[in-house]
């Protein structure tokens, strides 16, 4: 469905003369990104007969795991379409704000600045079928069951994210980041290229279930009688997944390798930003579960095992996250060291790999997206709904800043004081934040607690210590933000220029109009689209301890399957 669709709207895209389509474009994608997760639902069923199918000869395979998250990756590529969907901005007029006069009548106006018509993020008609090609790249990434797939799949998907940050040509700081991105991106692909052919060497074969089945034969090597695998050298494997690893823990960011994320995240306006953020990240982290179960459960007489690089790259991200994170005062920048961070306790979870970690590691991955998402909403919407207010401190800082049209909130300075401008969206963020420290009865509070109980049952008692030290001391920047939020006075004040302007439109009835309107700025709001999706998701956040079963659930229904002999 997702191939098909992409192949008419590159159709589309080349016969078009309007740039000015894209929304058009992004709305369709939205379309075809629900119908595939509706399909991927129905056939949901098919899963629950045996453990899995294998698709086009052994090269993909789809499980319950990767169907769930085949759906969770398509709805989340939808809500991330929305921002490029439907103008940031529009008039609310309450005389003709009932649902009869929204479907009935038509408002006209004038001035298409105020609704943003004219951004930059609506001139590019590439976007949505580029996000497309990222997602069937995520989809297949997911249910690989071949090496030869597995470079593929992580090369579709990473070919669309260069190309997507760097998408808006006339941006100097994006190009930058983007070309940093690639560039490291392909030392990375390397090793994981190294790593394949290390494999292949050794087994002989491509496909990952011979490669489990060989992990496995314990019994074989260790009879002195059967001679059978004379060839094969159980640490080879472990150091060939050990190189492979590496290249992986690039693409997720996770430390010792993440010093390319916080300036890319930081380059790349923030629309880019929030895509590149999740779905990259989603699709690795379900590919290398499956990976981790088959190939850690080896009865070997050696030591070394490739997952303790898993715990060691735990370890340093947990600390790296949190302590670079204190000194950042720029917010995409302190967002990245954030996902570093959250990025440990997910690897610590996928290390452990028993029954109860691996319920933590689905629950967390899925609230952390969740919760990044609202994050990033959050931050794009704040800086559409400061379009008619001005810079009260002449602030060197801000006056020097770069792509002030494509990310608008660049500094955490920016947003101070923003609580009597907008009360409800910094409450807004102010919960996903809390959520993001781990701070009860929150979403992110439970995440955390079932990652350090599974950790603790396991042994891993220094692991947890170190988790838990970094989680109170990583509060110490998320309250910074809260305090400036709240506390701080704002250095905004309405333009004075337009605080008295009035703007004029007229309300049409069957091509007949029929009323003049006056409005001001106090009519122009954030779009239902954006409010919408933000309130979902904050509810989401705040609400989970009312709701908690159907989450837990799945989890745990999925972890058992994983493990079901």
């Amino acid at each position: 469905m997702l191939i098909f669709s992409m192949l008419l709207l590159l159709l589309s895209n080349a016969v078009t003369l309007r740039r000015d389509k894209s929304i058009l474009f992004s709305r369709i994608a939205i379309i075809i990104l629900l119908y595939s997760s509706l399909l991927g639902l129905v056939s949901l069923y098919i899963n629950c007969i045996d453990k899995g199918i294998g698709l086009y000869g052994g090269l993909f395979h789809v499980t319950s795991n990767t169907h769930i998250f085949h759906i969770f990756i398509f709805l989340i590529s939808a809500i991330i379409l929305q921002l490029t969907s439907f103008y940031p901005r529009k008039i609310l007029i309450p005389d003709f704000s009932s649902i009869y006069k929204i479907i009935m009548y038509k408002f006209i106006y004038h001035t298409t600045n105020i609704i943003n018509k004219m951004g930059e993020q609506f001139k590019i008609i590439e976007y949505s079928l580029i996000l497309l090609f990222i997602t069937i790249g995520a989809t297949f990434l997911i249910s690989t069951s071949d090496l030869v797939s597995i470079f593929l799949s992580i090369e579709l998907q990473s070919y669309g994210l260069y190309l997507l940050s760097t998408l808006y040509r006339n941006s100097e700081l994006a190009t930058s980041g983007g070309l940093t991105y690639f560039l490291l991106g392909s030392l990375s692909s390397c090793f994981i290229l190294l790593g394949i052919c290390l494999l292949y060497i050794n087994s002989g074969t491509t496909n990952l279930d011979g490669l489990y089945v060989i992990t496995s034969l314990s019994d074989m090597f260790n009879d002195n009688t059967n001679n059978i695998l004379y060839w094969y050298k159980p640490y080879y494997i472990n150091f060939s997944l050990l190189i492979m690893s590496v290249g992986f823990l690039f693409k997720i960011s996770a430390a010792p390798f993440h010093f390319w994320s916080p300036y890319v995240y930081d380059a790349i306006p923030t629309i880019v930003t929030t895509f590149v953020a999740i779905i990259a990240k989603i699709s690795i982290f379900i590919f290398l579960l499956e990976l981790v179960h088959y190939t850690s459960n080896s009865l070997y007489a050696f030591q070394f095992s490739w997952t303790s690089s898993l715990l060691l790259s735990s370890l340093l991200s947990l600390i790296i996250g949190t302590i670079v994170g204190l000194t950042q005062f720029r917010i995409k920048r302190l967002f990245a060291y954030s996902t570093i961070s959250h990025v440990g306790f997910i690897l610590l979870a996928l290390s452990i790999n028993s029954i109860e970690s691996i319920q933590a590691f689905i629950f967390y991955l899925m609230q952390y997206s969740i919760s990044n998402l609202n994050a990033f909403i959050i931050l794009v919407s704040i800086g559409f709904s400061l379009f008619y207010y001005v810079n009260d401190k002449k602030d060197k800082d801000f006056n020097k800043l770069l792509d002030k049209n494509l990310s608008p909130i660049q500094l955490i300075s920016q947003i101070k004081g923003y609580f009597y401008i907008n009360p409800v969206l910094a409450l807004s963020l102010t919960i996903t934040l809390f959520s993001f420290a781990g701070i009860p009865p929150l979403i992110g509070f439970f995440a955390k607690q079932m990652v350090l109980s599974a950790a603790l049952d396991n042994g891993y008692i220094f692991l947890v210590l170190i988790a838990i030290l970094t989680s109170v001391i990583s509060a110490v920047y998320y309250l910074g933000v809260i305090k400036q939020i709240f506390f701080d006075k704002s250095d905004y004040k309405i333009n004075p220029v337009l605080m008295y302007s009035r703007y004029f439109g007229n309300i049409v009835y069957k091509t007949k109009s029929i009323k003049d309107v006056t409005y001001r700025l106090h009519n122009i709001i954030l779009s239902s689209s954006l409010t919408i999706t933000i309130s979902i998701l904050t509810l989401i956040i705040i609400l989970f301890i009312f709701i908690p079963q159907e989450w837990l659930s799945m989890a745990n229904i999925l972890a058992l399957i994983l493990f079901n002999p």
